[in-house]
């Protein structure tokens, strides 16, 4: 039983009670020191036990637990886990629990998908390259299963060919697995890799599409742009299941998408190339779902009414758009969609209106997004919620005199004219700043979308703080304050996402590329962004910025990403660490740029005031650290950055820099390791180094040559 403070005092007889109550307790306070003190013992005695177990063990004991069966530790990971990085990855303890298995499983493909999800924590799948080989067949034991040519009506096969579950027999290459490049031989296993995560948008309203008339058109994405939907991967129960296409966090397709979705609703059985993950449904990759009456929950469309569309652009005789595919074709009744471009076709405007709930792909867990966060301000004195897409104004008038304001979904919040953030003053200099927190609650990711500027108006020593939204349409401005009040004030935005270039085009480019996100004309303003996407900066001189694990988007490198007031002029102190910049920079004072990369340059229209696609005037103080910098850059001493001497074409290559494609901010493998192994840790410059992947690649390089048996050998391939 619990020695707790009112325990312990009932043991005391109550005539020392009653004495210790008329002198004010000092007996009971004295023994609820006492209290403390066993209720630490107690703890640790518990844990002293839960220690004997891999499953509960505090991380420091895993290893210690892995020595005694002979596990060998890994190094290099970086300390704890961050918000990318995977329990699994940070701690050994998966790996230390299937030790022994894995050794009875030696150089099976089984026990080797195993050992990759543990080792990276990234979704595997194992494929041994000799069952894939065209041979000669015994004719006393044919294999019916492994033809060495294809047959042309098995339209899965086909379509995945070449890839993680390609079915279709290749000649042999001489090439190693080992270099990434060599895969069909006899001793040839490989394994591949999904490194993108899928991340859920649930229960939000179709965006209609602006140019069509009927009302039939949509999209899912809230920003009106197309998206490729993800699937939403299923865990495997067992180490004895090699890994499917459904328990993988891989883009949907149209065309395997509708096989699986015409199996599922066939009344026969289905057929043999076919498959019943068919991905849609509650709990699913995608569903659709009917508003509820009277406020009541939302029911799901069901599968008999959905029909999967390639729902790509139709084109006139000079190329321009007219529409879209199936558009005469889709009965009333029916919901066409296509989950490559994220588009929704109705088969008649009687059938909406619908949300959706459906998955998208990224690298890592930066921007507004329904992942888990813990939003500041629950100590706040006055706390305020809002939900469905209600008007944000009113509440933000009464919360000015601080608090937090909870945003309880992932609705449209639309502000015509745009909503006002304002942070009072105190009433008199002696009085501390008042704070405001407007966030997104834990798993939610609002969208603000305003047609003007929205007004940031923070008092004396005020705090404003921005978490978990995502703000569309509209750019942010700091305005400067009265005349004569020199006070400092704080904004913070964290999990943000600032569109970059204003607002999305439905075919997802920019509209406004280069123009800014957050104008700041208070020169006493101290700016932080933490794991924001946002547009260019303009800050003012004297205010001071520190962005981190931020990714800053001028959408072209040779646009304006930060300066001082959109004519070129320098803007204020400027802090960097583990970002990708992607646009011109132009500061007073670079303080520091950590393990960051800075993709700039001049364009064609180079003027004086932009000699160089960096620029800090004060190179006297500050740093650049491990990370990389344009040619010609203007910057403070350098430490380890690129290119140097002995790496003069190294150069960062992103799957794509346009925001909203899957691997947004992700350097490709072509990019040189001198980069993707630059930083002070060992791991990748830019937004993404907190997900340490060069470290989990080597690990599993380590563990690949543990665990093979004689005669095989094994290499790994990024599915994405």
């Amino acid at each position: 039983m619990s020695l707790d403070a009112d325990r312990l005092y009932e043991l005391l007889p109550a005539i020392h009670r009653i004495r210790d109550g008329e002198q004010g307790g000092p007996l009971r306070a004295l023994l609820a020191a006492f209290a403390e003190e066993f209720a630490a013992l107690e703890d640790n005695i518990e844990q002293l036990y839960d220690d004997q177990f891999i499953e509960t063990c505090a991380d420091w004991v895993a290893p210690y637990i892995g020595d005694l069966v002979g596990y060998r530790p890994l190094h290099g990971l970086g300390g704890a886990a961050g918000p990318g990085l995977a329990p699994a990855v940070a701690s050994p303890r998966a790996e230390v629990a299937n030790t022994i298995r894995l050794r009875r499983r030696k150089g099976t493909a089984l026990m080797l998908e195993q050992l990759a999800g543990d080792v990276t924590g990234w979704p595997a799948h194992a494929v041994e390259f000799f069952e894939q080989l065209a041979t000669t067949q015994y004719m006393k034991h044919p294999r019916l299963h492994a033809p060495a040519t294809a047959d042309l009506r098995r339209t899965r096969a086909l379509f995945e060919q070449g890839g993680p579950f390609n079915a279709l027999a290749h000649t042999a290459e001489m090439r190693r697995p080992e270099t990434g490049a060599g895969r069909y031989n006899i001793p040839n296993i490989g394994i591949f890799l999904w490194r993108l995560r899928a991340f859920r948008l649930g229960s939000v309203p179709l965006t209609p599409d602006p140019t069509d008339a009927s009302g039939r058109r949509f999209r899912l994405n809230p920003l009106g742009a197309d998206l490729q939907l993800f699937r939403r991967a299923r865990t495997e129960d067992d180490i004895t299941h090699l890994a499917e296409p459904i328990n993988l966090p891989a883009p949907l397709s149209v065309r395997l998408m509708a096989l699986a979705v015409r199996s599922a609703q066939a009344a026969s059985p289905p057929a043999p190339d076919a498959r019943l993950d068919d991905d849609y449904g509650e709990g699913e990759s995608l569903v659709f779902l009917r508003p509820g009456n009277a406020g009541g929950p939302p029911t799901p469309v069901p599968l008999a009414a959905v029909r999967v569309c390639d729902l790509r652009d139709r084109l006139d005789a000079g190329g321009n758009p007219i529409g879209w595919n199936h558009e005469d074709a889709l009965p009333a009744g029916t919901i066409g969609f296509d989950p490559e471009r994220g588009r929704v076709l109705l088969g008649d405007v009687a059938d909406g209106p619908l949300l959706a709930s459906f998955h998208l792909g990224a690298a890592s867990a930066i921007g507004g997004g329904e992942y888990e966060r813990s939003p500041e301000g629950a100590d706040l004195p006055a706390q305020r919620a809002i939900r469905d897409g209600a008007s944000l104004q009113p509440m933000l008038d009464q919360m000015s005199g601080g608090g937090r304001l909870l945003i309880g979904d992932s609705l449209r919040y639309e502000g015509t004219p745009a909503p006002r953030f304002e942070v009072d003053a105190p009433s008199d200099d002696a009085s501390p700043g008042i704070a405001l927190v407007v966030a997104a609650r834990n798993g939610a990711r609002p969208l603000i979308e305003a047609t003007g500027e929205i007004a940031l108006a923070i008092g004396r020593r005020g705090r404003l703080v921005l978490d978990g939204l995502v703000i569309s349409g509209a750019v942010l401005r700091l305005a400067a304050p009265a005349a004569g009040d020199d006070a400092p004030c704080e904004l913070v935005l964290r999990d943000c996402t600032l569109v970059p270039g204003i607002s999305l085009l439905p075919d997802g480019s920019a509209a406004s590329p280069g123009t800014p996100s957050l104008i700041v004309e208070h020169p006493f303003a101290s700016i932080t962004l933490e794991r924001c996407i946002t547009g260019p900066l303009q800050i003012v001189r004297g205010a001071e910025v520190a962005l981190v694990d931020c990714i800053l988007d001028a959408v072209d490198a040779s646009n304006v990403a930060f300066d001082g007031d959109g004519a070129g002029g320098p803007g204020g102190m400027l802090t960097l660490r583990e970002c990708t910049v992607v646009g011109k920079l132009h500061t007073r004072r670079l303080e520091l740029a950590s393990n960051s990369l800075l993709v700039a340059a001049l364009g064609p229209s180079a003027t004086e005031t932009w000699r160089a696609p960096v620029i800090a005037e004060r190179r006297q103080q500050g740093c650049v650290r491990f990370s990389y910098l344009p040619a010609g850059a203007i910057t403070p001493r350098r430490f380890r950055c690129m290119p140097d001497a002995g790496h003069l074409d190294a150069a960062p290559h992103f799957s794509s820099l346009r925001y909203g494609a899957p691997g947004y901010g992700q350097l490709r493998q072509v990019t040189s390791k001198a980069i993707r192994e630059g930083a002070d840790d060992g791991g990748e410059m830019g937004v993404l180094h907190g997900l340490f992947q060069p470290q989990r690649e080597n690990n599993l390089r380590i563990r690949l040559d543990e665990y093979l048996r004689f005669g095989l050998r094994a290499g790994f391939f990024h599915a994405n």
